[in-house]
């Protein structure tokens, strides 16, 4: 018998859009009312549980020019702007400064539901049913899901997830840790080719710039991907706040190093190769910004190479890649992870085999609240909205 669209009690749902933050933090939050998605006929319409709060800018129209957020802080942003705090309009740095710009890639597409109604269209045997929690995949042309319901137009976007975890840590997977997840593997290939070049001689230097969601997504996977070869590599972190210092001291065998921009970019520098025992064979930048990255280059060692994303690589390529060569150094984009790595994550962390970092749930209706405390970094780890209560 053919799958039904189940029927819906409103005909409009609530949908939430954050735009990248203004003069005014309250400014880059809105809520209205759109209708109900129809239910495709070979896909899902989803029920939404939570989303990761992440922004949109206001020129993004793609995957590849979108950002989110999250707490704990990267590298500053090449401009400054004005954050609404304690009083309206008061100045601070670009959000990014504190942290904000981090974690996932996508605006509202870190989403975790259940399926509420299938497509009339859908086989006799489909691979999700009518109640089944699932997460998302961050396909090209996923709709926001910022809203109570959306839909996937086919159920191969959907992943199953287990009873035994929360929605809310289901809702970090598909993006910032898909794409940390991928970035590691990356770096592990490359880590193998250099162990079998230079032999046991020397450890392997890995330089992780960042300690936002992206990077404490990273030190937990590489944990996990690099540990036969741990004893041979040397692991330092960049962090630019004290509570990046601390959470990544979580990761055993790491060192730490404080990117604090009020210091000379000259003494930074020293003082990451300090960290580092020279300079480094790999570097992992979820700085996102020129500055992060120029840094980045300058603890490179000869021949190395720096992973970075693929969402920025168009912005920052031009810039960097002559000066690269020049030092026959690489600069590599890396995309983010396949559905069947998202798979893969699924299972590792609710396995237990694969911590999440800590999150924060917060009623989707505290949204603008929520933007505030993250432009002021007062929210450890993930943000996470809630749009119905279903586990």
């Amino acid at each position: 018998m053919p799958n039904q669209s189940a029927p819906t009690m409103n005909k409009l749902c609530r949908q939430v859009s954050i735009e990248s933050p203004g003069p005014l933090v309250k400014d880059c939050v809105f809520s209205f009312d759109v209708p109900v998605p129809d239910v495709p006929a070979n896909g899902a319409r989803i029920r939404v549980g939570c989303a990761g709060a992440c922004y949109s800018s206001k020129r993004a129209n793609s995957q590849s020019s979108m950002t989110s957020m999250s707490s704990q802080g990267s590298l500053s942003g090449d401009v400054s702007t004005m954050c609404g705090s304690g009083s309206v309009g008061s100045i601070c740095q670009n959000p990014s400064y504190y942290g904000v710009r981090d974690a996932a890639l996508f605006p509202g597409y870190e989403v975790a539901g259940i399926v509420e109604a299938l497509g009339v269209e859908v086989g006799s045997e489909p691979s999700v049913k009518i109640g089944d929690k699932v997460v998302v995949y961050p396909y090209e042309g996923v709709p926001h899901g910022y809203a109570e319901y959306m839909t996937v137009p086919e159920l191969k976007y959907l992943v199953k997830v287990p009873d035994n975890m929360p929605l809310s840590v289901a809702a970090m997977l598909p993006t910032g840790a898909l794409w940390a997840m991928n970035t590691i593997q990356v770096a592990r290939e490359h880590i193998l080719k250099i162990l079998q070049e230079q032999g046991n001689s020397e450890r392997v230097k890995v330089l992780l710039v960042g300690t936002g969601g992206l990077a404490l997504w990273a030190l937990r996977l590489a944990k996990y991907y690099l540990n036969d070869v741990q004893d041979q590599l040397l692991l330092v972190v960049a962090s630019l706040r004290d509570e990046g210092i601390l959470l990544a001291k979580e990761a055993a065998n790491v060192s730490v190093v404080q990117w604090n921009e009020d210091c000379y970019e000259r003494v930074l520098i020293e003082r990451t190769k300090d960290s580092c025992e020279g300079e480094v064979n790999i570097v992992i930048d979820f700085g996102t910004t020129s500055r992060s990255l120029h840094r980045s280059l300058q603890c490179l060692s000869k021949g190395g190479i720096v992973l970075i994303s693929s969402e920025v690589s168009d912005r920052l390529l031009p810039k960097f890649s002559r000066r690269a060569e020049e030092l026959q150094q690489t600069i590599k984009p890396v995309d983010l992870g396949s559905l069947e790595q998202l798979r893969e994550l699924v299972d590792l962390v609710s396995s237990g085999k694969l911590e999440p970092p800590p999150h924060t749930v917060f009623p989707a209706d505290q949204a603008k609240e929520v933007i505030r405390k993250l432009c002021n970094s007062e929210i450890q780890g993930r943000a996470i909205l809630r749009f119905h209560s279903i586990d």
